[in-house]
């Protein structure tokens, strides 16, 4: 699932920013644990339009209280946490949606194109994850039951069922595009 960013008038979002006003460092959200904010997160509109459902910052992805409704009657709740935040200028509560789940499920052989990080470039953590992934296709076998969780090693992606698919499309949700993987 990724953020549509074709919507003809859509809005844009940037931040998170906590409580002091300091960027809330993205890969808190990518690490399939829990995150424990102090405050509210603020969350600021860069181009004001259309409020969208479904919307991916530059380092968050934030979600409306239909979006956490609808994960609530398909009983996923326990896959994702959804964090209050505060949207400038939107009375309507929105929420950052970070995903409890982290699967190994990558089909490297079926990808375009998978790039490792190498001790040449220089980041000794991350040696032996994905650098790069072009063309993403995951082993549904390893997913199980899973109904929305991030691919361990390009958690950059969020990944959700065909079930949870059909819900978003059948409740109208906006700001999602959906690409098979």
């Amino acid at each position: 699932m990724r953020g549509d960013v074709h919507v003809p008038g859509r809005w844009y979002i940037q931040g998170p920013l906590d409580t002091q006003g300091n960027r809330i460092i993205p890969w808190e959200l990518e690490q399939g644990r829990p995150v424990h904010l102090e405050g509210m997160p603020l969350l600021s509109v860069r181009y004001p339009g259309l409020a969208l459902d479904y919307t991916e910052s530059a380092s968050a992805t934030i979600v409306s209280r239909r979006f956490v409704c609808l994960c609530e009657r398909l009983g996923i709740q326990s896959e994702v946490q959804f964090i209050p935040a505060r949207v400038d200028g939107q009375a309507e509560p929105y929420f950052i949606l970070n995903a409890l789940r982290i699967i190994r499920c990558v089909d490297e052989a079926r990808c375009e194109e998978i790039a490792f990080w190498e001790p040449r470039h220089g980041d000794p953590e991350r040696v032996g994850h994905y650098r790069n992934v072009a063309g993403l296709k995951i082993d549904p076998t390893k997913v199980e039951d899973a109904n929305i969780f991030r691919p361990w090693g390009w958690t950059v992606v969020l990944i959700v069922s065909e079930r949870v698919k059909l819900a978003i499309e059948k409740e109208g949700l906006t700001g999602a595009k959906f690409i098979e993987v």
